[in-house]
């Protein structure tokens, strides 16, 4: 439960209770929860903030059970996936699995923000 009421339906989040919850420089990102994965949903979705170029640290990829989707809302980026790079700039989108090594590069130094939805296999 983000707000005050129990689990139902609907969960709701205003944008002044968000916070950025998980991330440094160490991880190469940081990101605000946007609702909890509720019992009514597979779904997590989430803005990352990537980490600027000069600051960014993080080379080694991640993997995670959950699928992801995910939206540059601003910025760029060159993901690695699965040993491929693919450059991806202000609204691309892309659908992955998270059981395969990713990672976000930043391009420059204005770091960049994503639109991910982590999906839950059932």
């Amino acid at each position: 439960m983000i707000d005050d009421r129990p689990e139902t339906d609907i969960v709701l989040l205003p944008s002044e209770q968000r916070e950025c919850v998980v991330g440094d420089v160490e991880m190469g990102y940081s990101f605000e929860l946007l609702a909890n994965r509720s019992k009514f949903s597979q779904i997590e979705p989430t803005i990352v903030h990537v980490t600027p170029k000069d600051a960014n640290t993080r080379h080694d990829p991640y993997t995670h059970a959950q699928d992801e989707f995910i939206y540059i809302l601003e910025g760029e980026i060159h993901l690695h996936y699965d040993g491929e790079e693919f450059h991806m700039e202000e609204e691309d989108s892309a659908y992955f699995k998270g059981t395969k090594p990713h990672l976000f590069i930043p391009v420059d130094n204005r770091g960049a923000r994503i639109l991910t939805i982590f999906i839950e296999e059932e």
